[in-house]
């Protein structure tokens, strides 16, 4: 009986010990990924922000300018994409819509980001997009990788149409979590005016003909959750130009913006609370179970090898007394 049991338990404890790495290092990389039908909104706000005024022209000092930002993941261009990819690919539409102080609308900035669902590399696929302009984006954009390196990453800058090293800088505590900080620094660069102006019937091709161009400049920084390569906290220190404004502003450059933009605290709560949730989901993946796994596996062998001694060691009723040979002469 004792043989039987130990039979069992050693079973059991080759199927526990297996099924660790196949957890791990099998069905985490096929079962972790992006939804397609996420949806995310986030308000960023530049408090004491220099802004142009687009009646008198001139720069100003405003007390506050928000950025409203959405993800909304297009779950019928996803499974049209899947199809010629041949893999699990995620489109999100993004809109940033920029208001004033008042609630005047400044600029909006729509994208279309295409991306694998396990790994958030890029997906290069037609509708890909930043403000109407066709662009293939090398690195990543909003999220970073299941289980972040401490390394460097190349991230796309929506506002220069192009990707740029943005660098690890270290490990640091953000609400008791060890996250890690990364910087982007974009030097001044000529840039696309967006195609939707506040001033009816301006267009970038009329802003073109007078000789304006746009520049602009960032320094971007993210403190990203290394598990689920979400962030918890972005800002960014931006300015924007117009150059080349001598005729008609009487002075070369005029600031169009320039501020410390930030995640509006109440956002800074609802992102952080969301990176908790899905961090139990990644820890059970490649934690919790692989070595819960691991431990009961061992756990199972120790016990089985028990009942084997047992079962080999003779009972009692075994041990029988034997009478000695008689001795003859």
């Amino acid at each position: 009986m004792r043989r039987k049991a130990s039979l069992i338990l050693l079973a059991f404890a080759v199927f526990f010990t297996a099924l660790s790495p196949l957890v791990r290092w099998y069905a985490f990389p096929r079962l972790a990924k992006v939804p397609a039908n996420q949806y995310q909104e986030t308000v960023l706000e530049a408090k004491d922000a220099t802004l142009i005024n687009y009646k008198s022209l001139k720069a100003e000092k405003v007390p506050k300018v928000t950025i409203v930002q959405t993800l909304k993941g297009n779950v019928e261009e996803s499974n049209r994409i899947e199809k010629s990819a041949g893999k699990d690919v995620v489109v999100w539409d993004a809109l940033s819509y920029i208001v004033d102080s008042k609630g005047g609308m400044v600029s909006k900035v729509p994208e279309r980001y295409i991306f694998d669902a396990h790994s958030q590399a890029p997906v290069h696929a037609t509708g890909e997009m930043v403000d109407g302009d066709q662009v293939s984006r090398e690195g990543i954009e909003f999220k970073w990788p299941f289980l972040t390196e401490k390394r460097d990453y190349e991230y796309f800058d929506a506002q220069t149409r192009k990707s740029a090293p943005i660098h690890y800088k270290g490990t640091v505590k953000y609400r008791g979590l060890d996250v890690y900080y990364f910087e982007q620094d974009i030097a001044w660069t000529q840039v696309a005016m967006p195609k939707t102006m506040p001033i009816a019937g301006v267009t970038p091709a009329i802003i073109k003909q007078t000789g304006l161009t746009r520049w602009y400049k960032t320094k971007r920084m993210f403190w990203v959750d290394p598990l689920t390569g979400g962030p918890v906290n972005g800002e960014e220190i931006q300015q924007n130009e117009l150059r080349n404004a001598t005729a008609l502003f009487g002075h070369d450059k005029v600031t169009v913006f320039s501020g410390h933009v930030k995640m509006r605290q109440d956002y800074l709560d609802s992102t952080y609370n969301l990176v908790k949730k899905n961090r139990v989901l990644i820890l059970a993946f490649t934690s919790y179970v692989p070595w819960g796994s691991l431990g009961l596996g061992v756990l199972l062998l120790a016990l089985s090898l028990f009942l084997e001694a047992r079962s080999r060691r003779p009972g009692p009723e075994q041990v029988t007394e034997t009478e000695p040979e008689p001795v003859t002469a």
